[in-house]
């Protein structure tokens, strides 16, 4: 790769000529800026947990639900309502003609509304967004939403809907789901609803090209929408016990899945409380409840019982998650009726409200979850995943090897018995290019994504490893595999980050005082290239050319790098080892040269520190993740990040390509994993059930499967292709900060700040799933009671957390940790 110089002005970049071409922009059909397109209510009485139009085109595509912004408050309630019923055709027309007065009319008559109501701060934002309103004029929805309106602006909305009813005139050709607003333009998405029967949903009127997506400014929405005064506070705690009540004395086979209301409920309620000022009862109300919720949300209450004045709710990311995300709840038919029924039987508006502006409850036809089968899958930031979000097809088969011709040297290595050994091989290296030649039926076409071609070091060192796999020791519960642990001395709790060549020639460690240091584990010492001036001197046509280049006055078993200004998260080693990528605390990615010991390039994309950086198992293209909550793909010849992967609530604390390079992993501390594409950027698979912040994870050799670790202690197995979690390891008492498959993928290590390293039976995890259509579509997930007999191994180390795991190709386990003295 040539090394690009790193300065702040505009720099052509020359492409290595063996460098792919850079993956293309995603392709405009998948459209994945879903901006722009508000989402349609059901109002009392209707259906729905959310309502939805589809946002599927005339074409007959695919659904895309997409995160709708909360409601948006009493004006545009009327906006949503208004651009349903928008004429078409000549009345439309005539319509448009006394818009621009009237709009400027409506915004007038909002903004008194609001000083009236003391919302200085959404005056503020409307004052600001007033320019682009006006200059949309009659461009359709502004910003549609659910939920009813204050009933105190009754004659304000009637001026609103006027309003926007005209707007909508011209723009749109009528109601109805996937009318598209040009020839190529794709359709607004919108929250796909519940489905239950009668919804009263509402078409979204699609928005016009070139309109501000409201949704960019989460903010905006949130303060307009918030949480409208609309009950008497004083009742607030007889509601929220009365529903307990009643749920608590439903059937067994209702309880548990109805229980899963009690969490967003209560947080939604003492926001409302809170937001309207009402601090004596919002206190009141969360002493009272706060012990009812679940163990697994104790953070999030803890962050939650700090806001106790309005002020504290401005800028705040956990506020601002729960009031921009709809809390996902997966529930039966008949759960969800009977809770409906109570509801409105009981005309407790206020918490039918609540479920339908912030609740999306995704509703599946069958038998009730259990308990168990509930626990297992909820607990993340934003509830489960929505089962759309799981449905997207996945290639995660492998793709085909190149086929190289493995030299048949190995006479000088066997001295005895030379006529035996090379028999007995061949047909094993035979067997071994014939597996590959087939093609994988659930891989990705070969040309999918743009891959860097095979160099001759890299041929090299696929024969080497070919090699090595002939005298791999065969993993099983009858033969473990042996551990051989590098303990970081004297490193003063200022490791974090380990990486070690797939070789297994090299380690290198990312420390808090901001170096990253390499280490050879082998006999041969790291040399730097010779200058420029000795270089010119070297016979470049010689055999052992590259011997010569080498400098060996510079010969060490340690390498100091030096760049970072703030500690060093993440490092991975590129597959040829001639490369270093480093992530640090100062928001940058560095890619470090291996043959000189100097950096190459800092990549500047994140504004916050980056947690994890990984290379993809082809090279080429890497994947970083950090605190901004966002994951990019980068290309190493590329300043500026190829795809941005965002959707995650939180931080980004881990990122793993899939082996075929296709699909990339995060894992993040809204205790959701995330599967992305890498073609066109499209998150495919939402995995939750874990009780904590995820920090690590591992694919397995073949593909299937992927397995996660996180603060909680478990470590979970999920089913890449159906999207399920299909298993749940139990023995880790810490944190699970390092995962490792062995090289056949027969057994699974893992490693915890515990002190420990586990070897549990992936075979046996993976036999005897239960992956019928019926499981897949409600999420009935049967889990062993007990993973003891999945675990066939457990290896202490004095005082040291495992913060790496590594298999070599020989199936030798290396792990690394820095000694904490007690």
């Amino acid at each position: 790769m040539a090394a690009l110089a790193e300065e702040p002005t505009e720099v052509a970049v020359q492409p290595d000529p063996e460098a792919p071409p850079a993956l293309p922009a995603a392709p405009p059909a998948d459209c994945p800026a879903e901006g722009g397109g508000g989402h349609s209510g059901s109002h009392n009485g209707g259906g729905g947990g959310g309502g939805g139009a589809s946002s599927a085109g005339a074409d007959g595509g695919t659904p895309k639900p997409a995160a709708a912004p909360p409601a948006a408050g009493a004006a545009a309630a009327a906006a949503a309502a208004a651009a349903t019923a928008a004429p078409g055709g000549a009345a439309g027309a005539q319509a448009a003609e006394g818009v621009a007065s009237q709009d400027r009319q409506t915004l007038l008559a909002v903004l008194q509304f609001l000083r009236r109501s003391n919302l200085r701060e959404s005056e503020e934002i409307l004052r600001r967004e007033a320019r682009l309103l006006e200059e949309a004029a009659g461009a359709g929805a502004l910003g549609e939403a659910d939920g009813p309106g204050a009933e105190a602006a009754g004659a304000l909305l009637s001026r609103v809907s006027a309003a926007a009813a005209a707007a909508a005139g011209p723009t749109g050709p009528g109601p109805g789901p996937g009318s598209g607003s040009g020839p190529g333009a794709c359709p607004a998405p919108s929250a796909a609803g519940s489905g239950s029967s009668g919804a009263g949903a509402a078409a979204a009127a699609p928005a016009k090209v070139g309109v501000v997506a409201v949704e960019d400014q989460p903010d905006v929405s949130a303060v307009l929408s918030a949480y409208n005064q609309q009950g008497d506070p004083a009742m607030y705690e007889e509601y929220y016990s009365g529903l307990k009540h009643f749920i608590e004395c439903s059937l067994d086979c209702h309880r548990a899945e109805l229980s899963q209301l009690f969490y967003p409920l209560f947080v939604h309620m003492y926001l409302e409380l809170v937001y309207n000022q009402h601090e004596n009862e919002a206190k009141s109300f969360f002493e009272k409840f706060h012990g009812d919720q679940e163990c697994y949300y104790q953070d999030d209450l803890r962050v939650l019982s700090s806001l106790t004045k309005k002020e504290h709710m401005k800028g705040n990311e956990t506020m601002l998650d729960f009031r921009t995300s709809k809390f996902v709840l997966r529930i039966s038919r008949d759960s969800y009726q009977l809770l409906k029924r109570h509801l409105q039987e009981k005309q407790n508006n206020q918490i039918w409200n609540i479920v339908q502006e912030h609740l999306y409850i995704d509703i599946f036809d069958g038998m009730p979850r259990s308990k168990q089968q509930i626990d297992a899958m909820v607990g993340s930031l934003a509830g489960e995943a929505k089962r759309e979000a799981n449905k997207a097809k996945v290639f995660f088969g492998l793709l085909k090897e190149p086929e190289i011709e493995v030299p048949l040297d190995d006479e000088d290595e066997e001295g005895e018995n030379e006529e035996g050994k090379p028999k007995k091989k061949k047909p094993k290296k035979d067997s071994m290019g014939s597996k590959s030649k087939k093609q994988d039926p659930n891989a990705p076409p070969q040309n999918r994504i743009p891959l860097p071609e095979l160099k001759d070091s890299d041929k090299l060192d696929k024969i080497m490893n070919m090699k090595e796999t002939t005298k791999r020791v065969r993993l099983g519960p009858d033969c473990l595999p042996s551990i051989c642990f590098y303990t970081f001395l004297n490193a003063y709790q200022g490791l974090t980050a380990v990486d070690v060549t797939d070789d297994s020639s090299l380690i290198a460690g990312g420390f808090a005082d901001s170096t990253v240091r390499v280490w050879s584990v082998t006999p041969k010492k790291l040399r730097s290239v010779k200058t420029a001036t000795d270089l010119s001197l070297i016979d470049k046509e010689s055999d052992d050319v590259l011997e010569r280049i080498m400098d060996e006055k510079t010969a060490s078993e340690l390498k100091i790098l030096y760049g970072h200004s703030g500690p060093v998260y993440g490092a991975s080693f590129s597959p040829d080892r001639n490369y270093l990528l480093s992530s640090s605390e100062d928001g940058t990615v560095r890619l470090w040269s291996l043959q000189t010991f100097t950096c190459l390039v800092g990549y500047k994309g994140h504004n916050y520190p980056v947690w994890d950086t990984q290379f993809s198992p082809y090279g080429y293209y890497f994947v970083s993740g950090g605190h901004d909550r966002i994951a990019r793909l980068w290309a190493t010849d590329h300043y500026q990040p190829l795809r941005i992967f965002a959707g995650h609530l939180a931080d980004v604390n881990c990122t793993r390509f899939h082996p075929n390079s296709n699909y990339v992993a995060t894992g993040s501390a809204d205790r959701t994993v995330r599967l992305w594409d890498v073609l066109n950027g499209n998150c495919v698979r939402i995995f939750t059930g874990h009780k904590g912040t995820i920090h690590s994870l591992a694919f397995s050799p073949n593909g299937r499967f992927l397995a996660t670790g996180a603060t909680d202690g478990r470590v979970l197995l999920w089913d890449i292709g159906h999207g399920l979690m299909v298993g749940e390891l139990k023995g880790h008492t810490n944190t699970v900060f390092s995962l490792k498959f062995s090289r056949d993928g027969e057994i699974l290590a893992s490693g915890s700040m515990d002190n420990t390293v586990r070897l549990w039976d992936a075979i046996k995890a993976f036999e005897d799933l239960e992956t019928d259509d019926f499981t897949t579509a409600t999420g009935h997930i049967n889990l062993p009671e007990n993973s003891q007999d999945l675990l066939l191994g457990t290896y202490m180390t004095k005082s040291t957390p495992v913060v790496h795991l590594h298999f070599t190709r020989r199936n030798l386990v290396l792990a690394a940790g820095a000694y904490s003295p007690q």
